[in-house]
């Protein structure tokens, strides 16, 4: 394989696609060599940990675009409905509209679960947490109110996620993704 110089967002992209593909056990150094046009060794003088060191980068890249673009929407300005809604539109570009498996789904496989467990559940709960907020601020209730239904959401964008890729198309994905913020902010009815 000819020698190749990859910039970092780029290999970064690449190394994501292949762990969000086939997790952590399905990418071989062959797949990841393949996916960044690197050499072995080139992948291992950038990432002296190997495979885990990479996944473990990835996930961190991850969970920063996550902190900027979830958690600060949902904890930014704007009315409980306009942080959700910015909330979809992001996580609609992030999914490529229900195309693109969920990292932490994939990475929570195999030996991948016993890796980035933490990382993992630390994430969703703060994912859950957010919410949680914005439901109790549209609908005045409490937490013990609230994170049920926060995690009721994480659960059908999870979900439909899965449901798409096993049926190869995104409609699931775009219709929970668009009644997501007013079924969220709608007071139950006593």
């Amino acid at each position: 394989m000819p020698t190749t110089k990859v910039e970092v967002e780029g290999l970064m992209d690449r190394l994501t696609e292949v762990f969000r593909t086939v997790g952590y056990d399905g990418a071989t150094l062959s797949k990841l060599s393949e996916a960044t046009g690197l050499q072995r060794a080139s992948l291992y003088h950038r990432f002296p940990g190997g495979k885990q060191e990479m996944a473990e980068a990835v996930l961190a890249r991850a969970g920063e675009w996550f902190r900027k673009n979830i958690l600060e929407t949902l904890s930014g300005p704007g009315t409980p409905k306009q942080r959700l809604e910015g909330m979809v539109h992001k996580l609609d570009a992030f999914y490529g509209r229900g195309r693109s498996s969920c990292l932490l789904d994939t990475l929570s496989f195999g030996d991948g679960r016993s890796l980035f467990e933490s990382h993992i559940k630390q994430s969703f709960a703060a994912w859950v947490n957010a919410l949680a907020r914005v439901i109790i601020e549209a609908r005045g209730c409490s937490m013990t109110v609230a994170r049920p239904v926060a995690e009721d959401a994480v659960i059908r964008i999870q979900g439909a996620l899965v449901l798409c890729r096993g049926v190869g198309n995104t409609k699931a994905f775009q219709r929970i993704i668009r009644s997501l913020p007013e079924s969220l902010i709608r007071k139950e009815k006593s």
